[in-house]
């Protein structure tokens, strides 16, 4: 009687978490680095669906930046050390396919991207340096742009490179922290936050990439942020803007000569500086909204998703939407699935198991993702 009950709930939960799955019209790919996980986000509804992949297994430490590749593929970086730092490949049923880049230098992955030429470019914050891979094979190409110093930085320089984006006329757009590494391997902040620009000539080898141009320099700090750390990107859907997150607080949307427009304020915890840190941005699959994650530091890096309909929003508190869960804890990397392509939540196996009983028993001032 007693197995029975349990195999008719176990399939309830199965009929209800395939129902909610099937009805998922549009999914956000969540990374959270504290819990080694990627969960599915349902942008419609509003909730967690379940696991996108099995947390911690195959590499999948620090999960951060998130790319949906030309392939169809996902693209997840890892790792908090240079033997861990990897770009690992999953298809999007979340069944690991290998690791897409790796070596070579590459320490703290926080950015990466597919180029027009079809390699995968990816920012190693800690060398600052972006190196460049065959975007099929993995195999390392070069070292495509660098600080020029070694990793010490230079002024309007790579000095630690975060979100990669291509636009729409295949120029490649970074944010840096504006860090370096001192003579002891320690890291600095001694230089500006910016939004810097590799233009299709660099990008296809036709011109040096020893200078890039300073698209969007250090903004001024907002009234709720005790520091600034440009981090995420996303180009609007019309493509005639682009997005930035700043770690400390806030969300500015610049013209495509880079001159500022919008502020929206992310501070969801309203408090002076904010007790919350920004992570990346993605536009729904199939809707203008802009969405975000962050992170209470203050409550054990307990995550939330912001959402800003039409990506508005006001710039002096918080007016977004908010969703907070347990299961995100200290999220930075976000990306937005095809509609047509919404995968299913690992964790539906994982609750049958376990129904079933068959399942076995920076400082304050500069902290940074580099904590």
């Amino acid at each position: 009687m007693k197995l029975q009950l349990k195999v008719s709930l176990a399939l309830s939960v199965f009929t209800s978490l395939g129902s909610m799955t099937a009805e998922a019209e549009a999914a956000l790919l969540i990374g959270n680095t504290r819990s080694d996980s990627i969960v599915i986000f349902d942008e419609i509804s509003g909730t967690i669906l379940g696991d996108f992949t099995a947390p911690g297994q195959n590499g999948l430490r620090d999960p951060d930046a998130i790319t949906i590749g030309p392939d169809g593929n996902v693209y997840v970086s890892v790792g908090a050390s240079s033997q861990e730092s990897a770009v690992l490949r999953f298809n999007l049923k979340g069944e690991f396919l290998g690791v897409a880049a790796s070596g070579n230098g590459l320490t703290r992955p926080y950015g990466n991207a597919f180029g027009p030429d079809g390699n995968l470019y990816v920012s190693s914050f800690r060398t600052n340096q972006i190196l460049r891979f065959d975007g099929k094979t993995g195999a390392f190409i070069d070292i495509f742009a660098s600080d020029n110093n070694g990793g010490f930085g230079s002024p309007n320089g790579l000095n630690g490179p975060n979100g990669l984006l291509f636009g729409p006329d295949g120029s490649l757009y970074v944010t840096t922290q504006g860090s370096a590494n001192d003579a002891s391997g320690g890291l600095i902040f001694p230089f500006a936050s910016q939004v810097l620009r590799y233009t299709p000539e660099q990008i296809l080898g036709k011109a040096p990439t020893t200078t890039s141009t300073v698209f969007i320099d250090q903004p001024a700090l907002l009234p709720e942020s005790g520091f600034i750390s440009l981090l995420g990107l996303a180009f609007a859907p019309d493509l005639q803007s682009l997005y930035v997150s700043d770690f400390a607080n806030g969300i500015r949307q610049y013209d495509l000569a880079g001159q500022l427009l919008e502020v929206l304020s992310t501070n969801y915890t309203g408090t002076i500086p904010s007790n919350n840190f920004i992570g990346g941005l993605a536009f729904g699959a199939d809707t203008d909204n802009l969405f975000a994650v962050g992170f209470d530091f203050t409550n054990n890096n307990l995550g939330s998703v912001l959402t800003f309909p039409g990506a508005e929003g006001s710039d002096v508190a918080f007016s977004g939407s908010l969703f907070t869960d347990t299961r995100l804890v200290r999220p930075i990397g976000i990306a937005a699935v095809p509609a047509a392509a919404v995968p299913e939540p690992t964790a539906i196996a994982g609750t049958l198991l376990a129904l079933g009983g068959l399942g076995a028993s920076r400082s304050r001032k500069r902290q940074k993702r580099s904590s």
